[in-house]
């Protein structure tokens, strides 16, 4: 390929994407990073967009600038937000917004990455869904985008396939982000109760979730596809379909 080959990451800057975007350079490529903030971090390696990816028109901007100049081999939609509510309190605007952000903004960056990454033959597409995708009380919203990303997931694997270009999902469960903290400060009775939930008795890391996503990423890894991963500590036991 003529143009620079990268991974694009959402939602780069900090939690999760940022793991996964320091693991991928940690490797030696190139990340580009698409987030609605500049990162307090850098690489020599890391190309950082600002976008907000609620909005489809400014997605699609961000997507064509990127792809005319890069050649996208892997890409993970990894941005999210959760938008708390209850079938009483969810409104068309939470999920208006988590549509466009999971949904919406996934397809967009798919479709205009679709050229290189069928054109190298290796292509490696990794969707973040979550355990909440299995349902989660007060997470009405969320979980229905998130089980739903899975279902598109499942899709676009049948459909690529045939190009080389794997598709997978990783679904996290308790993590300790920044986001997590803001909810569950540590110490806190309710992130006690979260943690004595969990099987290996301990909250996830962001790396923990990194790890997982960088196996869906190896070129090495052409022969797994369709597939969720759980990184959830053992939360799924029970719930999840074998």
């Amino acid at each position: 390929m003529s143009q620079q080959e990268v991974a694009l990451v959402t939602g780069g800057s900090a939690g999760i994407g940022r793991a996964i975007c320091e693991a991928l350079l940690a490797q030696g490529r190139t990340v580009v990073n698409l987030d609605y903030k500049e990162p307090d971090w850098g690489h020599d390696k890391l190309l950082s967009f600002q976008a907000d990816l609620t909005q489809p028109q400014e997605t699609r901007e961000i997507a064509r600038q990127v792809t005319s100049s890069y050649a996208v081999t892997a890409l993970v939609n990894n941005a999210g937000a959760t938008r708390p509510g209850t079938i009483d309190t969810a409104t068309m605007d939470d999920l208006d917004y988590v549509v466009d952000l999971h949904f919406k903004a996934s397809i967009i960056l798919v479709q205009a990455a679709l050229p290189t990454l069928r054109a190298s033959r290796r292509g490696r597409i990794v969707n973040m869904s979550s355990r909440a995708g299995l349902g989660k009380a007060q997470r009405v919203v969320y979980s229905a985008t998130k089980a739903g990303l899975i279902g598109m997931t499942r899709t676009l694997a049948l459909e690529l396939g045939g190009d080389g270009i794997t598709v997978n999902a990783v679904a996290p469960g308790p993590i300790a982000t920044e986001l997590f903290r803001q909810s569950n400060p540590d110490g806190a009775p309710q992130t006690k109760r979260i943690i004595d939930s969990i099987v290996v008795g301990r909250l996830g890391t962001p790396e923990d979730v990194a790890r997982a996503a960088m196996f869906f990423l190896s070129p090495d890894n052409g022969f797994v596809t369709g597939q969720v991963l759980y990184v959830c500590g053992g939360t799924t036991l029970g719930v999840a379909p074998i």
